[in-house]
């Protein structure tokens, strides 16, 4: 048995070592290190890819969400809906436009938005829904679609885990108004270093967003807005372009270790899985989350076995300090809560193989036969 890591960066990245050298060369070639013929092609294939007209690159998946927010002029007053559970840029991105984030539960199930909840949240000040795609499994956009509808709403997509992924044949980043893609090296579609974009069919808001991500400044030295310094690099922009082609490739490989999980997990006592991709969802697998009632024990016991893992969130936004002003006590968000204590993420990635994904399970599958 091998020392299997909770995701190897290094391996992922050197079978694109190749690509990579050629695309430093283009850059270097080029002469041009921001806002040049790479990112403007990357802007291009990645809009493709997700079936809309406008993409937009940027410096991280935060500046992607806040730049959409301050896009839509929503500020100081106004309120956005947000998951009580999910990695805290996804608020933070609410709070530097100047709104203040309403936290909603999730359904225990999928640990995405619950729309019902959504809706009896909805108040005189919301302004925009933020639909996380949690862990690579599309929210239920249909029905969080119609009640924005409804209500008026703005419906900003958090694609950050959810590259490639589908809600009835359609790929996460074209079912709201906008989304916000992360480019963080772990990420399925990762950078060598920070990168996130835009996506959008609307051209109005991807001029806006341009603007935003250049101090305000259609050309240099003649400013609109109060804008900000947030570009997509040509180097990231060149290598993306490389790791875009194989998304698709990796996505597969990703499916093939979860159904292996799914398959082999199955009846473990005390171990609660993610839901199986359906006829309305199919998961880019960015994270395979489990849930256990000794998540830390469990956690220690497969390390001591060889398999690394990770707690993705350990504690909820409104319990962080960041957020102490909004006054969320403990028990506030119950459900958050629960899961910050009970998920885990087991090893997941296209550099894993199928005896790697049974090492895991059967590791798995040890720990919990012993202490059941």
């Amino acid at each position: 048995m091998r020392e299997l890591p909770f995701l190897d960066l290094r391996a992922l990245n050197q079978r694109h070592a190749a690509a990579y050298a050629a695309a430093l060369e283009r850059v270097l070639t080029s002469g041009r290190v921001l806002l040049g013929e790479e990112t403007e092609a990357f802007e291009r294939e990645f809009a493709r890819y997700c079936g809309v007209r406008h993409c937009v690159g940027v410096g991280n998946g935060l500046d992607a969400l806040h730049l959409v927010l301050r896009a839509w002029e929503i500020g100081a007053g106004d309120e956005v809906i947000v998951p009580s559970n999910t990695f805290i840029a996804t608020w933070l991105a609410v709070s530097h436009a100047g709104a203040r984030p309403v936290p909603v539960e999730p359904d225990p199930r999928t640990h995405n938005l619950d729309p019902a909840r959504v809706e009896a949240a909805i108040g005189p000040r919301t302004r925009a829904i933020v639909a996380v795609h949690l862990y690579g499994r599309p929210a239920p956009m249909d029905a969080l679609a119609d009640i924005a509808r409804r209500h008026g709403l703005k419906l900003l997509e958090d694609a950050a885990q959810a590259h490639g992924a589908r809600w009835h044949g359609t790929r996460c980043g074209a079912l709201g108004d906008a989304a916000a893609f992360s480019f963080y090296p772990g990420k399925n579609l990762g950078a060598l270093g920070d990168g996130g974009a835009v996506t959008t069919d609307d051209p109005v808001l991807a001029a806006r967003v341009s603007l935003l991500r250049n101090y305000g400044s259609p050309v240099k030295y003649r400013h609109e807005v109060q804008g900000f310094n947030s570009r997509l690099d040509e180097l990231q922009a060149a290598f993306l372009r490389e790791r875009l082609r194989a998304l698709d490739a990796d996505n597969a490989w990703r499916t093939s270790v979860a159904r292996i999980y799914l398959q082999a997990l199955r009846d473990v006592p005390g171990l609660v899985l993610p839901p199986a991709d359906d006829t309305q969802a199919r998961s880019s697998w960015h994270l395979f989350v489990v849930r256990a009632s000794d998540r830390d024990g469990l956690a220690r016991a497969l390390e001591a076995r060889g398999v690394a893992t990770l707690v993705h969130y350990p504690t909820p936004p409104h319990r962080q300090v960041a957020y102490a002003a909004l006054g969320l006590a403990a028990g506030a968000l119950p459900l958050a809560e629960r899961l910050a204590t009970e998920v885990l993420s087991l090893p997941i990635g296209p550099t894993m193989t199928d005896d790697d994904a049974a090492q895991v399970a059967a590791a798995v599958h040890d720990v919990l036969a012993t202490t059941a």
